[in-house]
């Protein structure tokens, strides 16, 4: 039998009323408008307060195999718990402060269902204040790298198992205000040294807090308690992607029926691997729609088509409508109009391809949790929208087809794990992705002719010289942006007025956050004298080492 802390243990009975309720409606509505994963999996909640991060708590357990959303706070009230019916919840961070009387709150009942309860950061401080504590402001504040020491002794099987192994742990801390007095029943485990009460729990109801975030990276051993607090909650790590790709077969079929689908295919991981899970979900009712936009990298449109039709028996179409987006780009320089003109026309040709094979009445794309995650502010909730993205933001309200979105809660490296489940060709599956609009947001300010060429030129010479030296599997992504700028050069004998350009190059397990790529200064000097020699149009090199955040990966 499992225990909690050091003093209460998992019993049946205690859970007996909560788990019952795992047999209500299947498929309740997930985080970001999503309506996958079947109640045959236990579920873990995460109550969003608006931190920049809350996302990678998701990411952590969906490594532990545990499945989970996020839910902004707003939107769980009592009812909602009811029947959702977790067997944890974890209480994100978030931008407020709980000193003010009108911040955000978790629903009195997340106390009162017996689950487990983990508050992270400004959780913490909701949990502490809700439950009859007390937290002040104007203390030390904390930012960056911080060490806890431990206060008191802990069982081995606690959500402690594994810590203080050397006497104290390096956590990442982000908080101004902090717990000045704990409630009832709660004892203090762990203290920085500007948070006296940097981890705190009440074992016999199965409430733990921590002021710091275990869910970065910068936090060594956050995984660890992550995972101690899932085990202690009796998750059994069921949630693997070949139970994923049985589950989203089962909801394509219950949901397209016996209609037929479009799907928008760009040749990128996320979209093939769309593509064959709903081709063995429903087969022929499938047609894949390849745009040319004209926005695509050299050669590309004949290498994606190629690939596609020798891989795959998949009916796909090939529509060049270039002239109709560069068209309606022309004289764009806002990257959120361009964003949204390019998704409204993408609807626009496939709801024209949508009637020619039959009357297609869905439409499938290759939607991931990142993009809704930067385009949706928390499904309403209290986080800051990043950026739309066109298969998101740009839809329009009335677009005449319904929208199936296999892969709309999963990271990218779990888009990858499904696509070996599937067994796509491994160069499918390792291609660096490649956003939908295209050279669009890789060429900043508005978009000619003339300057799509030489981005293309600039961006195959990146490519071609990270292969050359063995690195792009080891690159994320790699792309050239073309500045909206001219620089002066010499080039020759003769005065130059030509474009700047940068080279992107970054390292990531799930596109959320980044690292730039650390070339070597001979690379980077060979790079930039190829393309400098041998691109008309760019006199200036530069290579862009911003991390994400606070860049995001794209400059636009």
């Amino acid at each position: 039998m499992r225990r909690f802390g050091r003093e209460s243990d998992l019993s049946a009975p205690r859970f007996g009323a909560t788990r019952a309720q795992a047999g209500l409606a299947p498929g309740a509505r997930l985080a970001y408008g999503t309506a996958m994963t079947q109640r045959a999996h236990d579920r873990l909640l995460i109550i969003d307060f608006g931190s920049q991060v809350t996302q990678l708590i998701a990411r952590r357990l969906r490594e532990l195999n545990v499945y989970c959303d996020i839910h902004p706070f707003n939107r769980v009230d009592d009812a909602f718990l009811d029947d959702y019916a977790p067997r944890a919840i974890i209480l994100s961070g978030g931008p407020a402060s709980v000193t003010d009387p009108a911040s955000p709150r978790a629903p009195q009942k997340v106390f009162e269902l017996g689950v487990p309860v983990l508050g992270i950061c400004y959780g913490q401080q909701v949990m502490i204040e809700q439950l009859g504590g007390a937290v002040e402001g104007g203390h030390h504040r904390e930012f960056g790298r911080a060490w806890v020491e431990p206060t008191r002794d802990h069982e081995e099987d606690s959500i402690f198992t594994g810590l203080f192994a050397t006497g104290r742990e390096e956590v990442w801390m982000s908080h101004g205000d902090r717990v000045t007095a704990l409630p009832p029943g709660f004892e203090v485990y762990g203290k920085s040294q500007g948070a006296p009460c940097a981890i705190v729990a009440d074992p016999a109801r199965h409430f733990y807090a921590v002021q710091f975030h275990p869910e970065v990276h910068h936090t060594p051993n956050g995984r660890v308690l992550l995972a101690n607090f899932t085990r202690l909650a009796g998750f059994t790590g069921d949630w693997t992607m070949g139970a994923y790709r049985d589950e989203a077969v089962a909801k394509i079929r219950e949901q397209v029926g016996d209609g037929k689908v479009i799907c928008g295919l760009s040749g990128g991981v996320d979209s093939s691997v769309a593509a064959v899970l709903i081709h063995e979900a429903i087969g022929d009712q499938l047609t894949c729609v390849f745009v040319d936009h004209g926005l695509l990298r050299q050669n590309e449109s004949d290498e994606v088509v190629t690939m596609f039709r020798d891989h795959y028996n998949i009916p796909l179409i090939h529509a060049d409508e270039s002239e109709r987006f560069l068209g309606a780009l022309e004289g764009v320089s806002d990257p959120e109009e361009k964003r949204k003109i390019i998704g409204g026309l993408f609807i626009d040709v496939f709801q024209k391809h949508a009637a020619e094979v039959g009357g297609a009445e869905f439409l499938a794309q290759g939607t991931l949790y990142p993009d809704v995650i930067e385009s949706v502010s928390a499904a309403g909730g209290p986080s800051v929208t990043i950026k739309s993205h066109h298969n998101v933001g740009g839809l329009p309200e009335k677009m005449g087809l319904k929208l199936v979105e296999p892969l709309r809660e999963l990271f990218k490296d779990e888009v990858r794990a499904l696509g070996r489940e599937l067994g796509l060709p491994a160069h499918f599956i390792g291609r660096h992705p490649f956003p939908g609009p295209g050279l669009a947001i890789r060429c900043p300010g508005a978009i000619t002719r003339d300057k799509l060429e030489i981005l293309r030129k600039a961006d195959a010479i990146f490519i071609d010289q990270i292969r050359r030296h063995g690195l792009y599997d080891d690159i994320w992504q790699a792309f050239v942006a073309l500045l909206p700028v001219r620089t002066v050069g010499v080039m020759g004998d003769g005065r130059s007025y030509d474009y700047a350009c940068a080279l992107r190059a970054v390292t990531s397990v799930d596109g959320m956050t980044a690292d730039y790529y650390p070339f070597t200064h001979e690379f980077l000097g060979e790079t930039a004298g190829r393309i400098v020699g041998e691109v008309e149009g760019i006199n200036r090199v530069t290579y862009d080492i911003t991390s994400k955040p606070p860049g995001t990966i794209e400059w636009e």
